[in-house]
């Protein structure tokens, strides 16, 4: 009874810490969709535009486990579509620049994926944009641990 003005004052603090990012989110600022590189001479992604907006992540992580623990080097996408699992030649044999595509619509919307914690950037040269790295397109054989076509 003696402190009901310092339990409510609490409560009040602690709700307006626990709602913070959802009025934070309410009257931030609007920023527009990035605007991304898109390769030139492809028509169509892996997955569909919105399936690789939502999921590109989930996708690349079961590639992951796909080639590392079952050996496995072909996607076959839901169109029947066959592709190498291979962040660097498939994924960046089109996109060609991580700037210019991958760290836009990671840095607008402030993720830091664990990509490049293994894999190495392509190298961002205008003479050599568009070309495979030296390592990237090798898939596990560039690091002598063989795999099935």
């Amino acid at each position: 009874m003696f402190n009901r003005g310092w339990v409510t004052a609490g409560i009040l603090v602690f709700a307006a810490a626990a709602l913070f990012p959802f009025y934070r989110h309410l009257l931030g600022e609007d920023r527009p969709f990035p605007q991304l590189e898109l390769p030139a001479g492809e028509k169509r992604c892996v997955e569909s535009k919105e399936f690789m907006r939502t999921n590109h992540m989930r996708l690349l992580d079961a590639w992951r486990n796909a080639v590392v623990r079952d050996d496995l080097l072909i996607y076959t996408s839901q169109r029947g579509d066959e592709f190498e699992m291979n962040l660097h030649s498939t994924c960046m044999g089109c996109h060609g620049t991580k700037e210019r595509f991958c760290d836009r619509c990671h840095d607008y919307n402030h993720v830091t994926p664990p990509c490049w914690d293994c894999h190495v950037a392509p190298f961002e040269g205008p003479e050599v944009r568009g070309q495979r790295s030296e390592v990237g397109g090798q898939g596990p054989r560039a690091f002598g641990m063989g795999g099935r076509s």
